[in-house]
């Protein structure tokens, strides 16, 4: 952080010995090391903070990008669907179409056309209860 040698430290104490004096220098030592203590916690807790919300803006791009994947998906799927409804649809309409066509070719237009009426008495024909 600072760069400060030990020859440093060592004007830097003498000055202060000096300027304090060897009564009161111990207590303002305490005193600077519990603030230097205190700043140092503070400079963590603010880092710590900083990579928290470094993590949560991640967090979030790596949702938003999850939720725009989901959203293609879904929109793929909706597609391949209504593609695949219309196809359907569109066969069944064909087959509708010449269903009746085939029908009305394959069947009788009446049915006493069809099997002539038997007489009441008539052997090939049994006779139905009235």
């Amino acid at each position: 952080m600072f760069d400060i040698g030990f020859s440093e430290l060592m004007v830097i104490a003498v000055v202060a010995l000096i300027v304090i004096g060897p009564e009161r220098l111990p207590k303002v030592a305490r005193t600077v090391g519990h603030l230097f203590g205190r700043m140092q916690r503070y400079v963590n807790d603010v880092k710590s903070d900083i990579s928290r919300e470094m993590a949560l803006d991640d967090l979030r791009k790596l949702q938003a990008s999850m939720q725009d994947t989901a959203r293609s998906i879904e929109e793929s799927v909706n597609q391949e669907v209504r593609s695949a409804e219309d196809e359907m649809n569109r066969i069944s309409a064909d087959t509708q179409a010449a269903v009746p066509e085939v029908a009305q070719a394959d069947t009788p237009a009446t049915p006493t056309e069809a099997a002539p009426a038997a007489a009441p008495g008539d052997p090939a024909k049994p006779a139905q209860p009235s």
